[in-house]
């Protein structure tokens, strides 16, 4: 079934470049993609037909999801291919979620040196895809402070690490993070134990309203913290009403916000890159956002 769903895709990508919105061609804005939004149908042959497809609704940069640490490949390719074939569907690499989580023993010993062995490699591997931003998208909802503040300091070592290697270093919250540590709402404690030189948070402003937590809120509770946004919905960007989008762009200078990324996190329709596209329309359309937010 998934093989199916897959080549319906691709005999879709053939037929949209000529039907892409028009507007994309008149209304021009920074807008990244989550690639994980193509999860269901993205293989290392045809991303980079998908890459030309989304060009060609609007989308000018993309955030990626896939990473093997063991031969340093990104969507099967080496970081420099993967880089050309970004660029050559007319978009910049921007950032990338990647994640090593730490075991019991190393929470327990607060030896990170396997750890930040792999972030070395993991580091230049980034850096050579032309990253600027690298986050890391969850780390689990912690059992105590003590394991909480071991994490804290480890995002601060690796911010570090990517800080020297000219990248900046982010962490992306799901609705858990909004729960309680002990006594401490665990996305405020993190804010708080880690240094904003070298660690700053890409809200994913769904998610925060899943976790019963007010986006605007928390741009005002901690401005300049969040450099990147994850925008997204129940269902394709703007479909819902559940979040209010136009608050949170009118407010994106006090949060820190560089770049924003759209994350599809369910669909409507059998053809995700429908969902896709009305998801770069409403954003095209919003006469609250910006055409860009790059400093």
């Amino acid at each position: 079934m998934k093989r199916f769903s897959i080549l319906l895709a691709v005999a879709a990508l053939a037929a949209l470049p000529s039907c892409c919105n028009q507007k994309a061609e008149s209304v021009k804005k920074d807008m990244a993609v989550q690639m994980y939004s193509a999860r269901s149908i993205i293989t290392h042959d045809n991303y980079p037909e998908i890459l030309r497809t989304i060009a060609g609704m609007g989308y000018t940069a993309v955030e990626t999801a896939s990473y093997d640490d063991g031969e340093g490949l990104i969507y099967g390719d080496t970081p420099e291919v993967f880089k050309e074939n970004v660029e050559a569907a007319g978009m910049k690499v921007l950032s990338c979620h990647v994640s090593r989580g730490l075991s019991r023993e190393e929470l327990d010993s607060g030896d990170l040196s396997e750890a930040l062995a792999w972030w070395d490699k993991c580091i230049d591997v980034h850096r050579r895809a032309g990253m600027e931003y690298v986050v890391t998208p969850w780390i689990g909802l912690q059992r105590d402070l003590k394991d909480l503040q071991v994490y804290c300091d480890y995002l601060n070592e690796v911010g570090r690490r990517c800080k020297e290697a000219g990248m900046k270093y982010g962490y992306h919250n799901h609705a858990y993070e909004f729960e309680k540590v002990e006594d401490q709402v665990m996305f405020d404690y993190m804010v708080q134990h880690t240094d904003p030189e070298l660690v700053f948070f890409e809200l994913d402003v769904y998610w925060a309203v899943i976790g019963k937590a007010s986006p605007v809120d928390y741009f005002k509770r901690y401005p300049g913290r969040y450099r990147l946004l994850h925008i997204k919905d129940e269902w394709e960007v703007g479909q819902s009403g559940m979040v209010g989008f136009d608050a949170i762009f009118k407010n994106a200078e006090l949060a820190g916000m560089e770049n924003y990324v759209v994350e599809i996190e369910r669909y409507t329709h059998d053809d995700i890159l429908v969902s896709f596209q009305e998801s770069a329309d409403y954003l095209l359309e919003a006469p609250f956002v910006k055409e860009t937010y790059c400093r």
